[in-house]
């Protein structure tokens, strides 16, 4: 094989670890809040400044993951995408606080209830942020 064949095939390689490295990992669609959990309703839902503290934590301990702007990476899915944005914000609010160890998301119980709510408040936000 001669050199110029050997460095496209490792160049070919190379470029497609990369795309794989930058795909969002797909949701668990299994993974399910319990209906009573569901029907909760954000207290701060009508306080859109609350969006600014669950920014902060969102950065803090979920953009490692789920990358700043929420469009995934090969860790954590996008959470902007439809099937994520069209669950109730208790369904979120379950999800952030129980973990899903099987898929690979910790538990979150352990910040206060409030917090957790402006996490659910910045995952809303996220879907109208233009692509960067």
């Amino acid at each position: 094989m001669s050199r110029r064949m050997i460095i496209a095939a490792v160049a070919v390689m190379l470029f497609a670890l990369i795309a794989h490295a930058q795909q969002a990992r797909d949701r668990d669609p299994r993974w399910i809040a319990p209906a009573d959990a569901a029907e909760k309703s954000n207290p701060l839902a009508s306080r859109p400044e609350a969006v600014a503290g669950g920014s902060k934590i969102y950065r803090q301990r979920c953009a490692t993951c789920h990358g700043e702007n929420g469009r995934g990476t090969a860790k954590a899915p996008d959470l902007t995408a439809p099937g994520v944005q069209a669950q109730s914000d208790g369904a979120l609010f379950w999800k952030i606080s129980s973990g899903n160890t099987h898929a690979g998301m910790p538990t979150f119980s352990f910040l206060p209830e409030p917090q957790r709510w402006q996490l659910v408040l910045q995952v809303r936000a996220l879907r109208v942020q233009p692509v960067r």
